[in-house]
Formats: structure tokens, sequence, C-alpha cells
């Protein structure tokens, strides 16, 4: 199956050409991106939600003191939420976590929904929207996470993002963020520039029978660079921000808090 989208004159951060690509990715979407990532793909989510709680820990803190206990159902929105790749993970940190899955593509939501254990089902909303007007209610979220959507939005749309985020998150809550990046400066950066620009889309064509879909992730993550735009549009949308690199900076991520408002001063 060949890609019917020309990179050259369509623009690849339209959201109905995301959806497409995704709704074509969707059935090798899982296997392909943890074979071609050489497993890394899976420690960069683990990594991810890591961060997410020990900033889970971190907005426990209020006038230095800690808080007596931490959200036993916590409301976790996954952006962008693919299959569900990263939801083991939440659960491994959160077991009792209600989980919001947001994604663009109809034929994810699918995918997810098959490989969902019964145990878990309930614990998983399934939303068909595009993460930068989702209609969920503002202060809604005790944390937010997403793992490899952040590249298919270019830098206005990422401020846009950014403000969403803000909003569904209630004060005290928590996100964290990663995506694949260009690590410029780094001494074998030519070497991950060649395989993600010509040896992955040459390995998709030869094992996928012509399929021509993941070649973009190369023109994705080097139009992206890594997470410091959004680190500084999450940071202007009122949250606390810290960045980090990953494997020399093939990843980057952001995890932060949403700062508690002080209380007004008695009459």
């Amino acid at each position: 199956m060949r890609c019917q989208c020309d990179t050259m004159t369509d623009d690849i951060y339209d959201h109905a050409y995301v959806a497409a690509l995704f709704d074509r990715c969707s059935e090798r979407y899982r296997r392909w991106s943890a074979v071609s990532s050489f497993g890394l793909a899976w420690l960069w989510r683990r990594q991810c939600v890591d961060r997410l709680h020990g900033q889970s820990q971190i907005a426990r803190i209020q006038n230095g003191q800690v808080t007596k206990q931490a959200q036993k159902c916590p409301q976790v929105v996954d952006l962008m939420s693919g299959t569900g790749e990263v939801w083991p993970h939440v659960f491994d940190a959160f077991p009792r976590a209600q989980i919001s899955a947001i994604d663009i593509s109809q034929n994810m939501h699918a995918h997810a929904v098959t490989r969902l254990n019964q145990s878990r089902s309930r614990q998983i909303n399934h939303f068909e929207a595009n993460a930068l007007d989702t209609d969920l209610p503002a202060s809604s979220a005790d944390m937010v996470v997403a793992t490899f959507g952040l590249k298919t939005f270019n830098a206005d749309q990422q401020t846009v993002l950014a403000h969403q985020i803000s909003r569904i998150l209630r004060e005290g809550g928590c996100f964290s963020l990663i995506e694949a990046s260009d690590p410029k400066g780094w001494l074998l950066r030519p070497l991950y520039r060649a395989y993600l620009d010509r040896a992955l889309p040459l390995l998709e064509r030869v094992f996928l029978h012509g399929a021509q879909d993941f070649n973009i992730i190369g023109t994705y993550t080097k139009n992206f660079g890594d997470c410091r735009h959004m680190a500084v549009a999450l940071h202007a949308a009122g949250l606390n921000v810290t960045f980090k690199r990953h494997f020399f900076g093939c990843a980057t991520s952001v995890a932060g808090t949403k700062p508690i408002a002080p209380d007004a001063p008695a009459p």
C-alpha cells in the first residue's frame, strides 16, 4: 500500500492529512515503531511516565509541606494516544488511573480498543478529537501525558496545544511530554539522520509491501527540532517546565506542574 499524499504539495500539519496518515499506519504502527526504534520507543515512554510520576510528587508540595495523599484515582489525559503504548507504563505507576485517550485517528482508536485488557477497559475512555481543540472541561485533568505526537504540530500549533494543556490541568496537576528529536551537535547525528531519512523509508518499502507512510517521520523530526519551543510555550501558558534530553538528544521531553494559586489574603 502506497501513501496517496505528496508531502511536497500537501500540508503535513493539516488535521486531515495527519488523521489520514495515521489511519493508514494504524494496523502496523505498534510493531513497526518498536522494531524501527530498536526498542528505544518503549524505553522513552517509560522515562516519560517516570517524569510524570516525579512531577506528581513535586506537585504535592504546598507551602513547603508535603500534602497527606496524592490522588487515588488520578484523571490522566493521554494526548495523541495512538494505540495506547504508554498505558501499561501509566498503570504501573498509577494503578487506579482513569485515562481519557485523545487521538485524531479513528483507526488508531479502533486498534487500541482491540488491544485492551478487559480488566483495564473500564479505566479508559476514547475520544476521537483534535488535541488542539478538545472540549474536555477546564481543570478536569490531574495529569497530561503525550508520547511521540508533538512532532505532528508546527510551532504555532504547539503554542495552541500548550494553552490547551494549561486549560485542562487542575491547579497542582502535572504533565510529561516526550518526542523523537533532531540531535544537533551530536557526533553521530549524520548516521542518525541517514537512518531516518534514507534507511527507514527503504526498510518500510521492503518489509511493508511498498508502503511509504513512515518515511514522513524524518521530515517531521527535522522540522520539529526538539522540545525547546514547546517548553517556552508551556511556560508562557503559566506552567512550571523542565526540559530534558534523552540518548544524546535523539528524544527530548518536557515535564512540569500547574502552579497552585496563593490563597486570597484574609479581609
